[in-house]
């Protein structure tokens, strides 16, 4: 997959931690809550990227 999407993935991840640090900090749950639901589904997406690469290579390896 691109770079691209990865590197959007890998922010949506940061920025959701750095959301949630912050909802941690300031007391607001709400904050917190939704930063780690927006990290997680960074993460997802991911994984979701390796699953497609590993997928990409396996086709590939049985083309030649």
């Amino acid at each position: 997959m691109g770079a691209g999407d990865k590197i959007r993935n890998m922010a949506q991840e940061v920025a959701g931690k750095v959301k949630e640090m912050t909802g941690r900090a300031t007391g607001d749950e709400d904050l917190e809550a939704g930063g780690r639901a927006d990290a997680t589904k960074g993460r997802a997406k991911q994984a979701g990227e390796k699953v497609k690469d590993a997928a990409d290579k396996v086709k590939h390896a049985f083309k030649h």
